[in-house]
């Protein structure tokens, strides 16, 4: 019984969610928004990225910096970049893309207060910008959504764009996270979305090795994958490829 309990978590799903499949309201949507945002402050997405790309930038003591964030939601990792990066009197220049028209405009609108954030409307595997635009390529909570082999091609994507690393952040495909989310995290969670793909996008996301081989695949050298809590994900790579003959 409770191997056959775990052998969901030995393979990706690859069902879609909501989210994937568009089957939702614009009011689920925009709860949605909000009470993510919610859950990445609880459950440490904001701390990966502090625990990550600015300690990177804070260990190279850069003073001006730019990072542009694929997938970037409503902004909200990028409103957490431009508020570290006043309080260490830094000069930043972030940019948001998104596919979805009204995540695009969610950017731009609650990220009003902060002029050093621009939010571009654009596919993330054919981003609309020129080779080591930006020194950081950053994404969080994505890479889920796709099949193995899209993934590979995004990877390639961040690392065209960026000059000097990429940070992936998403979640690690582990059972105590999935029970955990099921039982008690959704007591606090009103949001259908939310709710039901929540569950469904830790069986779509990764274990460390997977991740790994994935960045091997997509020619990254030096790639690592580290842990943060409560099972997150961290990919840095530098942003060079291997170039095959």
């Amino acid at each position: 019984m409770i191997g056959v309990m775990f052998d969901r978590f030995r393979e990706r799903s690859l069902e879609l969610e909501h989210l994937d499949k568009g089957d939702y309201t614009g009011e689920e949507y925009e709860g949605c928004i909000i009470e993510l945002q919610r859950v990445n402050r609880w459950l440490g997405d904001v701390q990966a990225l502090k625990d990550s790309l600015l300690k990177e930038i804070a260990r190279v003591n850069l003073q001006s910096f730019s990072v542009i964030d694929v997938g970037a939601g409503s902004g909200e990792l990028l409103r957490v970049i431009a508020g570290w990066a006043h309080d260490t009197k830094r000069t930043a220049s972030l940019t948001g893309v998104e596919l979805n028209a009204r995540s695009a405009r969610a950017i731009a609108d609650e990220s009003g207060a902060s002029t050093e954030i621009s939010a571009v409307r654009g596919d993330a595997f054919h981003l609309p910008f020129a080779d080591n635009t930006f020194d950081y390529a950053i994404c969080s909570l994505f890479t889920h959504h796709f099949k193995d082999d899209s993934v590979e091609k995004l990877l390639r994507e961040l690392s065209r764009v960026a000059a000097r690393r990429i940070f992936v952040i998403d979640l690690h495909r582990h059972p105590v996270a999935y029970y955990f989310f099921t039982t008690i995290g959704r007591l606090f969670l009103h949001n259908r979305l939310i709710r039901e793909d929540g569950a469904l996008s830790i069986l779509r996301s990764f274990k460390p090795k997977e991740l790994q081989q994935l960045a091997q695949r997509a020619g990254l050298e030096n790639s690592r994958i580290e842990r943060h809590f409560p099972y997150r994900l961290v990919l840095t790579a530098p942003a060079r490829m291997i170039v095959e003959n």
